[in-house]
């Protein structure tokens, strides 16, 4: 159960990152109201090999990283970000990557969440034998 809690877990950290990255797809200003591009987010999972008190290991988000890649310029003369030749700077993010991300960490969760009923299922059979 702990290690399928550790991966519900990490994919919720995961999808809000995601989540935040494809809010922002269009930010031409940081969090701090500067001129200066949203960093999209990006997290690194590590695994937990350390045995817990129940016996188990897991997974957990070693960091959520900053993509500080150059920002994509687009010609936008009327927009009032825009520099004196009419460019703004834009994110890099790749909308397909963020939906395909999401998609796989829906699953990965969905698969924590059906090894969690498995385990429990187990759990209320093994006390039915012993009853």
């Amino acid at each position: 159960m702990d290690v399928s809690a550790s991966g519900l877990i990490a994919q919720r950290i995961r999808m809000t990152a995601i989540a935040s990255n494809l809010a922002n797809i269009t930010s031409t200003r940081n969090e701090n109201g500067e001129l200066k591009p949203y960093d999209p987010r990006f997290v690194k999972f590590q695994e937990d090999n350390t045995i817990g008190p129940n016996g188990s290991a897991g997974v957990f988000v070693r960091e959520i990283a900053r993509d500080e890649l150059p920002p994509i310029r687009k010609y936008v003369p009327f927009h009032p970000d825009a520099d004196e030749q009419g460019f703004i700077n834009l994110p890099r993010i790749n909308l397909v990557t963020e939906f395909t991300d999401a998609i796989e960490s829906g699953r990965s969760y969905e698969a924590n969440l059906g090894a969690m009923d498995i385990t429990k299922s187990m759990a209320n059979q093994s006390l039915r034998i012993i009853t």
